[in-house]
């Protein structure tokens, strides 16, 4: 099956519903500020797909379409009513990279894998699954958070580290997983 994120056809994958967008030349980058339990999360969008999430960032410019989708079902999804996320997404990066995105995509919601579960799918060491997670520009929508070590919980590159990931896990449910 070809990569959900790689897929120019746009055709949805039956684990994680989100479409790939090829990114127009000269497309500025938009950013918008949304709130959550988290801390301020910043959504970017370029060319049509969201390329980005962070906790740092500047939410001036224009409220597109997009993105106002995106305010949308992240607030849906922290609200409880909203268990995956159904946005075109443009993940920049190697081939190796989008694979472990397209992996941590299809993890469902509640549910965690391995560093070594992905490792042994993609057919890679689980390091350098662990360091592809920390690469995740797409935290949150793209699930790093419900990727975990052997033996514990693994790292978390967002704003709060692992208190984030347990925060983000709780939130759905996994907590316990963490005891």
């Amino acid at each position: 099956m070809p990569s959900l994120l790689e897929d120019p056809a746009g055709r949805r994958h039956p684990c994680a519903r989100r479409r790939l967008r090829t990114l127009r030349r000269g497309a500025g980058v938009t950013t918008l500020r949304v709130e959550s339990p988290v801390g301020p999360l910043f959504i970017s969008e370029e060319g049509g797909a969201i390329t980005r999430v962070s906790w740092r960032g500047d939410g001036a410019g224009e409220e597109t379409e997009l993105l106002v989708e995106a305010r949308r079902q992240l607030r849906a999804y922290f609200d409880g009513t909203r268990q995956d996320f159904d946005l075109p997404l443009s993940v920049s990066g190697s081939a190796f990279q989008r694979q472990v995105c397209d992996a941590m995509a299809a993890i469902p919601f509640g549910e965690t894998r391995s560093y070594g579960d992905i490792a042994a799918e993609l057919g890679v060491p689980a390091q350098a699954v662990g360091q592809a997670c920390g690469g995740n520009p797409i935290p949150v929508i793209i699930p790093c958070h419900r990727v975990l070590g052997a033996t514990n919980l693994g790292g978390f590159s967002g704003e709060g580290g692992v208190e984030t990931k347990v925060a983000l896990l709780r939130h759905e449910g996994a907590a316990g997983l963490l005891i």
